[in-house]
């Protein structure tokens, strides 16, 4: 059994920010395999169904972002689950818009919701990190708690389908062949020019 946890925040206020897109990538995957209506549990919305024939949690907490660790670590405890059973979707200010990276273990990079993972449950489990790009270390608050954009919104579809159909990848722990298969066939958007200049030199 793998529970898929999306990192985000609760509420229709926020469902469509930058900082929701794990939330998003859940819900997709969650669509695509026809998991069962959510119910509420461990502080959090929980659904069950199946990938690639292995039987699987989603899991998105309603703590905030901030406790997300509360509800995971619940949910762990009462299935009797290892931080390796563990795969988290979040969003990545590193990476830029619309790429994805998959990884194990690692530091948190200041993001409060794999902070209060790592305390809860140890830093050992699967992170799908998802780039929405860097605005600057002066407006980031303002960028992860802002919407989409109008012009993320293609990239953006593509990216969370591509996702969705490459799930059984990640579940049967083919980690590699998930990220060159969501580049595939969702392909971040090319920057502006301008930008692209200015990262050469």
């Amino acid at each position: 059994m793998l529970l898929l946890v999306g990192l985000g925040n609760p509420g229709p206020k926020y469902r469509f920010n930058r900082h929701n897109i794990g939330f998003m990538a859940l819900r997709a995957i969650a669509g695509r395999y026809r998991f069962a209506d959510a119910r509420k549990k461990f502080d959090g919305l929980l659904a069950e169904g199946e990938i690639a024939g292995e039987k699987c949690l989603a899991l998105l907490p309603t703590t905030y972002m901030n406790e997300s660790g509360v509800s995971v670590g619940a949910a762990m405890r009462f299935y009797k689950l290892e931080p390796q059973d563990v795969i988290v979707f979040h969003d990545d200010l590193d990476l830029a818009p619309g790429k994805s990276r998959v990884k194990r273990g690692g530091g948190n990079a200041g993001h409060k919701g794999l902070r209060s993972l790592d305390a809860h449950i140890g830093a050992d489990y699967r992170r799908v990190r998802l780039g929405i790009g860097h605005p600057g270390r002066e407006r980031v608050t303002g960028h992860v708690l802002n919407d989409f954009g109008k012009d993320d919104q293609a990239w953006l579809k593509k990216m969370l389908d591509a996702i969705a159909e490459c799930a059984p990848l990640l579940v049967q722990g083919d980690d590699a062949g998930f990220m060159s298969r969501v580049a595939l066939l969702a392909p971040p958007p090319t920057p502006p020019v301008e930008e692209a200049e200015d990262t050469a030199g």
